[in-house]
């Protein structure tokens, strides 16, 4: 059978059509050897390979094969399950990969904001267990200072001068630390610090507005607000403590051929994505 020839398989009474180049990623494996005529298991029948397994687990089966990642849902739980039809088919690196569940399992992650006002400015302390989600986040804040005239946080925006963007202060691969608002320069000078966060194109400057905005933006990124206290050693900074479950990082079967081999020369795994 032609590589690109297309195949359509009925796995426990659900359909699906895919290339033979799909099903022989692994030589070795029962559905490359299917479409080979080598297994005779499984039966053409009107044009369809018939095969008595679970329709739905075989959509993680497929999605595989066409990737060589292992991406589950959040709430996957059926494991066991998925090793079993991995290992009825001969697809071993993915059923080596499913015994580590730990691999693959969502977890939780926790953040908290620290917020407080001292006089014209206010002030944010962010911390999370999870490295990546502090680098994609401050990849998103944007604080930017410029000297302007008048005091306030209602002062408008000085669109006519020129604001400087300035570095986030990250004291650890898991925090970070930014202000904004206004201190007095020289005179009736001041200097601002305004806050943006994407994709958000505004420049904030009352701390109030700030916080709002970053904490719509956690919600909208999946996490869950479930506690909010008062710390009153810190200046009373109030604490919002967000949780979410977060997916594990993806895993691919790195395969290696070489010319003239029949088959796949050796599997390993590989993260896509690391967290600290």
């Amino acid at each position: 059978m032609s590589s690109q020839e297309v195949v359509v398989l009925s796995v426990g009474g659900v359909r699906f059509v895919t290339r033979a180049s799909t099903l022989q990623q692994f030589p070795q494996s029962r559905l490359a050897r299917m479409v080979s005529d080598d297994d005779r298991e499984f039966k053409l029948v009107n044009g369809e390979y018939f095969v008595d397994r679970d329709g739905a687990l075989f959509s993680y089966i497929m999605d595989f094969l066409r990737t060589l990642q292992v991406s589950l849902p959040t709430d996957f739980s059926d494991y066991q399950r998925l090793q079993r039809e991995a290992e009825f088919y001969g697809l071993y690196p993915l059923a080596n990969l499913l015994s580590q569940e730990h691999l693959l399992k969502p977890r939780l992650e926790i953040l908290e904001v620290r917020f407080s006002l001292q006089e014209m400015q206010a002030f944010f302390r962010i911390f999370g267990s999870c490295s990546t989600t502090i680098e994609a986040l401050a990849e998103q804040i944007t604080v930017f200072t410029g000297q302007q005239t008048g005091q306030g946080w209602n002062s408008p925006f000085p669109s006519q001068k020129t604001l400087v963007p300035l570095p986030l202060e990250r004291p650890s691969h898991h925090d970070m630390v930014f202000m904004c608002g206004t201190e007095n320069s020289a005179g009736d000078q001041f200097v601002a610090r305004y806050v943006s966060i994407k994709p958000d194109k505004r420049k904030l400057i009352n701390g109030t507005n700030v916080l709002g905005l970053l904490l719509d933006t956690l919600l909208k990124d999946g996490f869950h607000l479930i506690s909010t206290r008062t710390v009153p050693s810190e200046e009373k900074a109030e604490c919002y403590t967000f949780e979410r479950m977060k997916r594990a990082a993806g895993l691919a079967i790195m395969v290696n051929q070489t010319p003239g081999s029949s088959g796949v020369a050796q599997a390993r795994r590989s993260q896509v994505q690391k967290g600290k």
